[in-house]
């Protein structure tokens, strides 16, 4: 129950009481900057008559918000829209004929309902790559939420498509930092090996390094890209994205399936981040698992995402936690793989690290993003083990309370403005298909 709300609950401090946090229950006290300034279990006296809002988490759990590190959230307006299809058919025949008929208004309003999904299944952050990415930008301003933002910048080999995407990226970039808000960042997005030419990724190679921004790509997520990276250019496509200059520290590869050992021991060493998306994966029969042992002994940072929502086709990184573990113990045949601690982790702290958030824990100095999550809930009962519970148990709708950034976006599972958004996501759904399908 929270006490003494103001709308979101800006610029308040807060003070969490009875949560379990870390195994123990302990209260959390949280600055009117939004920084977790203590957590224990003697604060109350301290903090508690200090704080200009209360929540009483007894009975929940307190988790780090989650980081989605992969997704086209405006694909909400997609879901379900071309289902159990291949996946060449499904983008050349239904995806890419329908997203040529967006418009700024339609990414604005599928980022609206992505947020709201998102708040309401614990996310509080997620990397993002579209188009119309301004009107993107807006909509999660607006929610609260984080996000990431880079342009899918696809060239096909040609010069003059090319230039038209690099002002693209260009515009999206200094668009970003003048909103000069701290939950927006901007990155390139070099949609991927076999979309990109070499002049175009070694020029957002050289863009991200000079912006000092994130670069989002694609990266062998088929056996057929592989084998066309290798027809094409001689190489694997990890080894083509490292002569481009595209694997550093500042990289987050998606999918990254088809790897072999020498890619994954290449993407350890440029200190590359990896989103393994397992529902997308599955649902679009890509035929193999990303190499997540390989990957951890190499040393990249691994980390969750659950691709649009016309792949998956939902935003749950729960459902993402549970997926992750069961697929690399079913298609590596270990059974030990991929342990719940570790897929947490992928959902919380590494994501957190990947995309550059002061946040993925709950401890003093770290920035409030924060969810609560009833253990009452059927699914959470009995607690043997908590970690165990919220990774292969839990879904999103265990989620009590979301807070990102300090502020409150959803206490006691309500979400100010939610039926409006469900509404006009709906209207301007129907509308997009209606387009996409009247003759021109």
């Amino acid at each position: 129950m929270t006490e003494h709300t103001d709308g979101y609950a800006q610029n308040r401090t807060k003070f969490i009481q009875n949560a379990r946090v870390n195994g123990k229950t302990q209260d959390i006290y949280i600055d009117a900057s939004g920084i977790i300034q203590s957590v224990g279990t003697d604060i109350s006296k301290e903090y508690r008559g200090q704080a200009e809002c209360i929540i009483d988490a007894s009975g929940m759990v307190a988790t780090p918000g989650l980081v989605n590190t992969h997704t086209h959230a405006a694909m909400s307006l997609l879901r379900g829209y071309a289902d159990d299809m291949h996946l060449q058919e499904w983008l050349s025949e239904k995806i890419w004929p329908l997203e040529a008929h967006l418009t700024g208004e339609d990414v604005y309003w599928g980022t609206k309902l992505a947020c709201l999904e998102m708040i309401r299944s614990g996310t509080t952050a997620f990397n993002d790559m579209y188009f119309f990415m301004n009107d993107a930008a807006r909509a999660v301003d607006e929610s609260g939420i984080r996000a990431t933002f880079c342009h899918g910048f696809i060239d096909f080999d040609n010069p003059e498509k090319r230039e038209t995407e690099i002002a693209a990226t260009k515009d999206l970039v200094r668009h970003i930092k003048s909103l000069s808000n701290p939950r927006l960042q901007a990155a390139v997005g070099p949609h991927a090996p076999y979309t990109v030419s070499r002049e175009g990724l070694e020029w957002c190679a050289e863009f991200s390094e000079q912006e000092d921004i994130m670069l989002h790509i694609h990266l062998s997520e088929t056996e057929g890209e592989v084998d066309g990276c290798m027809e094409k250019h001689g190489m694997r496509p990890a080894a083509f994205l490292d002569s481009c200059g595209c694997l550093s520290e500042r990289t987050l590869a998606a999918h990254c399936c088809w790897l072999d050992d020498d890619e994954c021991s290449l993407l350890g060493s440029r200190g590359v981040n990896v989103s393994h998306n397992p529902s997308s994966n599955m649902k679009l029969a890509v035929n193999r698992a990303l190499p997540y042992q390989a990957l951890k002994d190499a040393g990249a940072n691994i980390t969750l995402g659950t691709d649009g929502c016309s792949s998956n086709n939902n935003l749950d990184m729960f459902e993402e936690m549970k997926f992750a573990a069961l697929l690399q113990k079913f298609f590596w045949n270990s059974d030990t793989l991929l342990p719940a601690d570790e897929a947490l982790a992928m959902a919380t702290t590494n994501g957190a690290a990947a995309l550059g958030i002061p946040a993925g824990a709950i401890q003093e100095g770290i920035t409030a993003d924060i969810v609560l999550i009833d253990m009452t809930a059927p699914s959470m009962v009995p607690m043997h083990n908590c970690v165990s519970n919220i990774v292969y148990s839990c879904s999103g709708g265990a989620v009590d309370t979301v807070i990102c950034d300090g502020s409150i976006l959803m206490a006691d599972k309500c979400i100010p403005g939610e039926r409006d958004i469900l509404e006009k996501a709906q209207e301007i759904s129907s509308q997009l298909v209606e387009r996409a399908n009247t003759p021109q």
